[in-house]
């Protein structure tokens, strides 16, 4: 997992509850959680756009002919 060990993953979860504390680890999760699954839907949208713009350019392209 992007080349970090067992020890670094600790440490790095430490750091997490010494900053935001034991008690705002799990809203800082959802809110984690949350932003990730809307990148994704995001990207999704994106996607599915670009496809409905593609299919209108070939189907006005056949029109055409």
């Amino acid at each position: 997992m992007f080349g970090l060990g067992t020890t670094e993953l600790i440490i790095i979860l430490v750091l997490v509850m010494i900053i935001f504390g034991a008690g705002k680890l799990p809203q800082v999760g959802g809110a984690l959680g949350k932003g990730l699954r809307n990148f994704k839907d995001g990207v999704k949208e994106g996607d599915e756009e670009k496809t409905e713009k593609d299919t209108d350019k070939i189907d006005n392209n056949s029109q055409d002919k």
